[in-house]
This record gives structure tokens, C-alpha cells and sequence, in this order.
């Protein structure tokens, strides 16, 4: 069942997500031709019309990535908290698959986000001389070699790196949209002012985070870890570890909050 309810969500977010990658890689494309051709003129009125393709680009990756937000938050209030809630939870389905279809999808929609942006980048700044000369310059061979050097001198683990930053990316993403889901659940169980109590909730519980790492990263246990002749990639595994299991943490406890309070407190009249 998790799997309709996941199909049946990207199908939904498609038709929204699907067209503003379009567009965003479209005026990416404007953005390279106004950099190359219009805004390289003498004359006014190309420069004009390249600056506003340019500054049409800049707005749209900025959209995109709030949109992303916007949208994932936007499904969780109405499909559950709105009139839809009496629809979906008569569904026979539990609210742990519903919160894992909504934060599967909305994960999957980060990180593409995050890699349409990359591309739009690439594209609007691309150009096959520029490119030519940095791969064939000096100073890349120069930085490709010291590259090397670093892994063979402090073993530099470069599978393990990448392997460590894409689970924490992952996890980031889940646990914003965990954050989001439980400032909006507690809102939610309040028979008035449910959008301005989602709204104090979410900051609440982001005092809450940011205190208590605070106290965590300034503790006197903390700084004796990474005094026992750990080299410098052992530090940085370690690390990682850490950044790691507190998103766990964190994201267990908004969990917990989102699933007990749709299963007990939710009051969607």
C-alpha cells in the first residue's frame, strides 16, 4: 500500500515539479545566450533585455527551490488536515505509511531540486572555450595532482566521503520535512488558530533543536573526543557520525510527534 500512496503522490506533485524544472532549465538557456551575446553589446537595449533574462533566472531558481518547500507542505496540510483528512484516513492504511509516502516524495523532489539547480547552473554559465582552457590550464592539472597527493598521503577515503554526505543529505531532507509535519500535526490538534500555532510550533521546536545542540556541541565531552590522537580523516568520520545520528535523534523525535498526534489529538474540524 505504501507504494500507491507513494505513486499516487509523485503523480500529483509531477504536475506541478515537472514544468518548473522545464522552465528553470529553459531560462537557464536564455541566461547563457544573454551572457554570451546580449550582454556583451554596446547598444542599450540588449544589454536591458539580458539583464532581465539573467535576473529572470536568478528568480526562477530561487522559486524553484521555495516551491519545493511550499508544495511539500502544501500536500501534508491538505491532504491530511483539511477536508481531504476525512478521505485519507478512511483509507485502509496506517498514518506511518502515509508519513513515510509524504517524506519519501517530498525527499525525492529535494534532491532532484537540488540537482536541476546544479544543472541550470552549468548551463547558464557554460562555454565550450572556457571549459576547454580550465580542463587543459596548468592550474588544473596542478589541483588534480594535489588532489592525489591528499588521498595518498592522509588516505583519503573518497567512496566513504561521498557515501557519508549523501546520507546526511538524505537525512536532512527527511527531517526538515519531519520538522514541518510536526510544528503542522500539534497546530493541527488545537480546535482554533491551527495556522498560527503551526507556524509558533515550528519555530518553537527549532529553539528546542538549536538549544539543545548547543549544549551538546559546547560540552567539554564533546571537545575531549577528538583529543585522542585521532589523524584528521578519523576526526572527520567521527564527526560525520555525529551529524549523522543527531538527525536520527532528531528525526525520531519529530516522528514520533507527527504519527502520535494524527493517530490521537488531530482535530480536523
Amino acid at each position: 500500500m505504501l507504494r500507491k500512496l507513494m505513486k499516487h503522490e509523485f503523480r500529483a506533485t509531477a504536475r506541478i515539479m515537472g514544468p518548473l524544472f522545464l522552465i528553470v532549465l529553459v531560462l537557464a538557456l536564455a541566461a547563457n545566450l544573454a551572457l554570451r551575446f546580449l550582454m556583451e553589446s554596446d547598444t542599450f537595449l540588449p544589454n536591458l533585455l539580458g539583464g532581465l533574462l539573467m535576473a529572470a533566472f536568478v528568480i526562477g531558481m530561487v522559486a524553484l527551490a521555495i516551491m519545493s518547500i511550499v508544495l511539500m507542505v502544501n500536500r501534508f496540510r491538505t491532504n491530511l488536515m483539511g477536508d481531504e483528512g476525512y478521505v485519507t484516513f478512511t483509507l485502509p492504511v496506517s498514518s506511518h505509511q502515509i508519513v513515510w509516502s509524504k517524506i519519501i516524495v517530498s525527499t525525492v523532489w529535494f534532491i532532484a531540486t537540488g540537482v536541476v539547480e546544479a544543472i541550470a547552473l552549468l548551463v547558464c554559465f557554460f562555454n565550450l572555450d572556457v571549459m576547454r582552457d580550465i580542463f587543459s590550464s596548468e592550474f588544473f592539472r596542478q589541483a588534480f595532482h594535489a588532489l592525489h597527493e591528499l588521498i595518498k598521503e592522509y588516505g583519503l577515503n573518497v567512496p566513504a566521503i561521498a557515501i557519508e554526505l549523501i546520507v546526511l543529505c538524505l537525512l536532512s531532507c527527511a527531517v526538515l520535512c519531519l520538522e514541518f509535519y510536526a510544528a503542522m500535526a500539534v497546530g493541527h490538534s488545537f480546535a482554533n488558530h491551527k495556522g498560527a500555532l503551526s507556524v509558533l510550533f515550528f519555530f518553537v521546536f527549532q529553539f528546542a533543536i538549536q538549544f539543545i545542540s548547543g549544549l551538546f556541541f559546547n560540552a567539554d565531552e564533546f571537545e575531549h573526543m577528538f583529543n585522542a590522537g585521532m589523524n584528521g580523516m578519523q576526526a572527520f568520520h567521527q564527526m560525520m557520525a555525529i551529524f549523522i545520528g543527531m538527525e536520527l535523534v532528531i528525526g525520531a523525535v519529530y516522528y514520533v510527534i507527527t504519527t502520535f498526534t494524527l493517530k490521537k489529538r488531530l482535530n480536523l474540524q
